[in-house]
């Protein structure tokens, strides 16, 4: 397991983006997981930019977005499949068959699951994933506790996240949300892993995933294990590790 710390969150920013970039160079086509949140904005501004100024051929890359909400419609900004769309795979031209998201609303989520997970392995597995890490420690929406050997199911959300949901869509404590999440098994099967955190509030589970016990109650503590991982932190992420 490789940690690398950038001086700050643009130099954290640029250097997630040529992660990203340069896979897509090494390998035309890559299959490449994203993931949202605040981490991760920046960084997808960033590929856009320099593939603006310096394109390349994408026609073959495979962008995935390593969850996604259900229940809630497309439309939805706070859907992934619309801010992976317009931060990232409308600004590189990825064709649409290329896009692989599961739908936000179905009739048979196991199904879903099963679909997405197929569609992938067509493609030969995930070669990158770019893995954001929660307050409490989730990866996906696979929420403490969740069972390593977890297949990619529907999980309820970390308390915290959907509160804002709620308080965003005006959908009532009645109706079920929820989110459809690589399993950490399957997470774990891709080729390389980039852990990826900036910011002081990160600090704390950090330190707990990546220099504590591998455990279920830190589900990013299992990277750990994974043969080609990086953690890739700001400064401010990385202030409680013991370097």
């Amino acid at each position: 397991m490789k940690i690398t710390v950038m001086e700050d969150e643009h130099a954290f920013d640029v250097a997630a983006a040529w992660r990203i970039i340069g896979q897509m160079l090494k390998k035309p086509d890559s299959v490449i997981g994203l993931s949202t949140g605040k981490t991760t904005g920046g960084m997808h501004a960033i590929v856009s930019e320099i593939y603006r100024k310096y394109p390349f051929d994408t026609s073959k890359v495979t962008l995935f977005n390593v969850d996604e909400l259900t229940n809630l419609d497309r439309s939805y900004p706070g859907s992934c499949y619309t801010m992976i769309y317009e931060q990232i795979a409308k600004n590189l031209n990825i064709p649409e068959e290329n896009f692989i998201m599961p739908p936000t609303i179905s009739d048979d989520f196991d199904r879903e699951c099963r679909i997405f997970e197929e569609r992938l392995a067509q493609r030969g597995g995930a070669d990158l994933q770019m893995l954001g890490i929660g307050w409490n420690g989730h990866i996906g929406i696979n929420q403490p506790g969740t069972p390593f050997e977890r297949q990619t199911w529907v999980s309820p959300m970390d308390p915290v996240f959907e509160e804002k949901v709620r308080r965003e869509t005006g959908v009532g404590p009645d109706y079920k949300l929820g989110g459809l999440t690589r399993g950490i098994v399957n997470i774990m099967q891709t080729r390389q892993i980039i852990l990826i955190a900036k910011g002081e509030s990160k600090a704390d589970i950090i330190r707990q995933a990546v220099q504590g016990p591998v455990t279920t109650d830190i589900p990013a503590s299992v990277v750990q294990l994974h043969p080609n991982c990086e953690i890739l932190l700001d400064k401010a992420a990385a202030a409680k590790l013991n370097l």
